[in-house]
């Protein structure tokens, strides 16, 4: 994926293959609400200001390597649930072969969108941080990317429930609880930082 070029990761997008999908789609999203949090960190130049700019900045670029390296373990762990509905299931002891390994993989497929939650949940703080401090003409692209970063959490969600809803597994319902907290935060955090932009641009 970060070797990619964005229309050869759209392309694969599109084709009928087992990945990309959803999880690597609330990466991407995850990526460009950091790329934008780092954009207007480098265009916020008040001295006064850069040592709390220079920290949000390189937290920026950090979480969007990080996002690009879930969107590739996602097509990696993605693959490997495909792989495993693949397997016979001709006799009972086949059948509970292909359940198990369906059932670790899905385990492991819901990881990185886990990890993709958390860096969006990251990236709404840091937008937090920058707002008050940021270079006027950009304050909209700071809602952009609490947009989009909300955009990445709802994606994300979606990618844990469809791996985690079926199974029977207390951990994996915490986890689904967990995630879906995460996103009501993400959710009303980036609704305040719009509220805040729209003042703003209102004067």
């Amino acid at each position: 994926m970060p070797r990619q070029t964005m229309g050869e990761f759209l392309g694969e997008l599109a084709a009928r293959l087992p990945a990309p999908g959803a999880g690597a789609v609330a990466a991407i999203e995850a990526a460009l609400a950091a790329s934008l949090v780092a954009m207007v960190g480098r265009f916020t130049t008040d001295e006064e200001h850069a040592q709390l700019v220079g920290e949000v900045v390189a937290a920026a670029d950090g979480r969007r390597a990080a996002a690009l390296e879930a969107a590739a373990d996602d097509e990696t762990a993605f693959t490997a649930v495909a792989e495993a509905m693949k397997l016979p299931r001709g006799t009972e002891e086949e059948k509970e072969a292909r359940r198990r390994a369906v059932a670790e993989a899905q385990l492991a497929a819901a990881r990185p969108p886990q990890a993709i939650l958390g860096i969006a949940a990251e990236l709404v703080g840091l937008a937090e941080r920058v707002l008050p401090v940021a270079n006027r003409n950009l304050v909209s692209d700071v809602a952009a990317a609490t947009a989009a970063a909300l955009a990445a959490a709802t994606t994300a969600l979606l990618a844990v429930e469809t791996n985690l809803a079926g199974l029977d597994d207390d951990g994996a319902a915490a986890d689904l609880a967990a995630a879906a907290e995460t996103v009501d935060d993400v959710r009303r955090r980036a609704g305040e930082v719009e509220a805040a932009v729209r003042k703003a641009i209102r004067g």
